[in-house]
């Protein structure tokens, strides 16, 4: 099973500078993939999460293709209404040809509607879009794509394309349901990163929330759930976070490390 990290490309704390150390540290720890989000533009609704400054994610991650040489790159995850498919073919197949086959393609179908609003996206159609999108990267790129999003539809969607499942930030318990209600094709999920002095006895807990060796538990679990990569997500909705990335690096030391001992 592969493991990652999502990397901030927005927020006070975040400039070309912290975007090289964030790719430096990942693929130093022994991290699969980097991966990182989308938005175009910060309206209002965008900003309270994730505020300027926003590093486009093709841009960036190919900027980051050069100054790394092993670790996987990805989007968790692009908002395919957002682009003309072909747009997004041309890009992703090209990102792809210069990282020497590192990219990973996670899509949805978004939900911020004043985003939707000012690009000209009628948002009530962001599902058939992505939809009528998904059939065209699907014979116009060759990159791998990834599904992402919890709803019933989202994991319909995968179904249909063949696509690995990409919830995000999700319990084990409800994951487990949802998987003995469904046969996906293969499951990628993005989970929280938090590691706490003490172990976090709430039922409603996020996996990767708590001690690290709840933690560490809950990737252990995810393996046997037949997960193929599980993305780790530093960062839960402060932008002022962004201003620590340490705090972040500490955490993701801490679980290379068990792995790395693991492996060994």
């Amino acid at each position: 099973m592969q493991l990652g990290v999502n990397v901030p490309n927005f927020g006070p704390g975040t400039d070309p500078g912290v975007l090289r150390e964030w790719a430096r540290v990942v693929e130093d720890l022994g991290f699969d993939l980097l991966m990182m989000s989308d938005h175009v533009v910060i309206t209002p609704d965008v900003g309270v999460r994730y505020p300027e400054p926003f590093y486009e994610p093709f841009t960036t991650l190919s900027w980051l293709a050069g100054v790394t040489t092993r670790v996987r790159l990805g989007t968790t995850v692009l908002v395919l209404p957002y682009r003309h498919p072909l747009l997004v073919a041309r890009m992703a197949n090209n990102l792809d040809q210069l990282s020497a086959g590192r990219l990973v393609l996670g899509v949805g179908v978004g939900w911020a509607r004043q985003e939707f609003e000012t690009l000209g996206v009628p948002f009530r159609e962001r599902g058939r879009l992505t939809d009528d999108y998904l059939a065209t990267l699907r014979t116009a790129s060759t990159v791998p794509m990834w599904v992402g999003g919890n709803s019933e539809v989202a994991i319909r969607r995968a179904v249909r394309f063949d696509a690995p499942w990409h919830p995000l930030r999700v319990t084990l318990p409800w994951l487990r349901t949802t998987l003995a209600a469904h046969r996906v094709p293969a499951l990628a999920p993005r989970i929280a990163l938090r590691l706490t002095d003490e172990p976090v006895e709430d039922p409603a807990r996020l996996a990767g929330v708590g001690a690290l060796s709840q933690v560490l538990d809950d990737i252990e679990q995810l393996a046997e759930l037949g997960s193929d990569a599980v993305v780790l997500d530093p960062y839960h909705g402060e932008p002022e976070e962004t201003r620590d990335p340490e705090r972040a690096w500490r955490a993701l030391a801490e679980v290379a490390a068990y792995r790395k001992a693991n492996r060994s």
